[in-house]
């Protein structure tokens, strides 16, 4: 496996091929295209209960602030990751029919992730990620060439990247040049979660906002839940860039293991993913999978093999150098 660079590939996107034999041989799956409203309640849910346990928090001197550490790293992950999972179905309009509806779900995550803007940069980029898999001027999903040369194979580098991993993620969004950040709904998002924050801080506290900021960052870096952005496309076998996790933690991830199915058909809810697998086993079934995020943080973090160079990078075969 190459340290220096990623793994070039010409070919075209497996997800497409793959999902258009797989609707040619099981047309009922078409069916399983919609949108799962339910999604919001579980939305107002998370932000009801990660809001009682900051308000919680908030009661207590400055003194427990590792109470609120301790919360964020075994509560409030799980919630913000959850959160961020219905940010994505949001970004793909599967919450509602209704686009204003679903941009207001892009936000109020927001509210309880201390990140402003969060969810509706995620929605402006990832799209992209989706038609233009793995092209380095167009997939924010792939890390800057400076930063895998920071990180390399080296094991505590590869988990402070984790720990950091949403900072990362943020900066990488400058070089696509094509698409637009700045519009009116970023900065009205931005102008209000800034508001919140500051609200937070003001009437509840610091240990309030802590909880909330460190149940993000713990949420979507080093932690099992964080090993999902390892599971879905890093890769130590040039024949995969795309895998799937079918263990327990489906349950509070919305099922957003099933990463290969999500690609084949991105307009199907979280809800209904594991039914296009059951459909079609013959075109899963032989692909790699994983049945343990835990496991994976650990193979990433201590396997010299995996470096943040161990992802597909596609290009035109003309522009092999």
């Amino acid at each position: 496996m190459s340290q220096n660079d990623f793994l070039v590939r010409t070919k075209s996107q497996s997800h497409q091929e793959r999902c258009r034999a797989i609707l040619e041989k099981h047309p009922e799956i078409a069916k399983l295209i919609g949108c799962n409203p339910y999604t919001f309640l579980i939305l107002l849910f998370i932000l009801l209960f990660q809001g009682s346990i900051a308000a919680l928090l908030g009661c207590l001197t400055f003194s427990y602030w590792w109470l609120s550490l301790i919360l964020a790293y075994t509560i409030g992950a799980v919630a913000n990751h959850c959160l961020y999972i219905i940010i994505h179905e949001a970004a793909h309009n599967l919450i509602f029919k209704n686009r204003l509806l679903n941009r207001l779900c892009l936000m109020l995550p927001d509210l309880v992730s201390t990140f402003p803007g969060g969810g509706i940069g995620f929605a402006t980029f990832h799209l992209k990620h989706h038609s233009n898999l793995g092209e380095y001027e167009m997939d924010a999903d792939l890390a800057m060439y400076w930063e895998a040369r920071l990180v390399k194979n080296i094991w505590w580098r590869k988990a402070l990247w984790l720990l950091f991993f949403p900072i990362f993620q943020t900066q990488r969004t400058f070089r696509i040049k094509k698409v637009r950040l700045w519009h009116p709904w970023m900065f009205f998002s931005v102008a209000v979660i800034l508001a919140v924050d500051a609200m937070i801080l003001f009437f509840l506290g610091f240990n309030a906002l802590l909880y909330l900021f460190i149940s993000t960052f713990f949420g979507l870096g080093l932690h099992p839940l964080g090993a999902r952005w390892i599971q879905e496309h890093y890769t130590l076998d040039p024949n995969q860039e795309t895998y799937s996790y079918y263990g327990i933690l489906n349950k509070v991830a919305l099922n957003m293991g099933y990463h290969n199915e999500h690609h084949d058909f991105p307009s199907v809810p979280w809800n209904r993913l594991p039914k296009v697998k059951e459909i079609a086993p013959e075109f899963y079934d032989n692909l790699k999978s994983y049945s343990s995020w835990t496991k994976l943080l650990f193979q990433f973090i201590f396997n010299p093999e995996y470096s943040l160079y161990s992802r597909v990078r596609r290009v035109a075969p003309q522009n092999i150098i």
